[in-house]
């Protein structure tokens, strides 16, 4: 096997793994906050420990597991006054993500594109892509502000959280339909941006996302308590 073949199995091997252990968090196996222990995963599916490591560094990439220098890797756990802290924060940032663009005219057919896949999936039910498309969005949103800043620290508060809302969604059972007004929502963002109202775009967003920190992390408990 040449060394480029090698390379491409190898990367395929380690998605392989990286996708099982995310099924595991997803379906409730590994919980919020719980240690994953290298040695344990390696012996369920058969395969070296540097190679769970490697799955786990993926995970770690896209949000799913927290690792601290010299400390076990855990699966991401976010209390409510985390969730709370961090929606204030992005209104903040993408508020004025908001209003850079609009002041400087951007191309919004990236956002719009991101908008009409989320309402796609909403309206075809399928709660992975949408939330696939709801992160792409926000992204979408603090790149049109071209401050590298702040595109840095949105990609390292959203991705994590969009992974804990996937796992706390997937544990609800919460059904695509109830995104219906965040979706009008969504759009109205862009409509305010390509009108060039920064001020009131900005306004706009700091508020939508103060009523998502007062409700997001309530929703998911209770449903997942009413389904339970």
């Amino acid at each position: 096997m040449d060394m480029s073949t090698e390379l491409a199995t190898n990367g395929l091997i380690k998605k392989h793994l990286s996708d099982k252990l995310r099924a595991e968090i997803l379906n409730g196996s590994l919980k919020p906050g719980e240690r994953i222990v290298e040695g344990k995963w390696a012996a369920k599916f058969g395969v070296a420990q540097a190679s769970i490591r490697e799955a786990i560094n993926l995970l770690a990439h896209a949000g799913f597991v927290t690792k601290a220098p010299g400390r076990s890797a855990r699966v991401i756990h976010l209390s409510e006054t985390d969730v709370g802290h961090i929606y204030y924060l992005r209104g903040a940032i993408e508020g004025l993500a908001a209003r850079l663009a609009a002041q400087h005219r951007q191309d919004l057919s990236a956002l719009q594109a991101a908008m009409d896949a989320m309402r796609e999936s909403a309206q075809s039910g399928d709660r992975e892509a949408l939330l696939d498309c709801d992160l792409r969005y926000h992204l979408a949103l603090c790149e049109l502000s071209h401050n590298p800043y702040l595109i840095e620290h949105a990609s390292r508060i959203l991705v994590p959280l969009f992974a804990f809302v996937r796992m706390r969604v997937s544990a609800s059972g919460q059904s695509p339909s109830v995104w219906g007004k965040d979706l009008e929502a969504h759009q109205r963002i862009i409509d305010l941006i390509r009108e060039g109202e920064g001020e009131v775009a900005e306004q706009y967003v700091k508020r939508a996302m103060e009523r998502f920190a007062k409700t997001a992390y309530d929703n998911w408990e209770k449903r997942e308590a009413h389904a339970g």
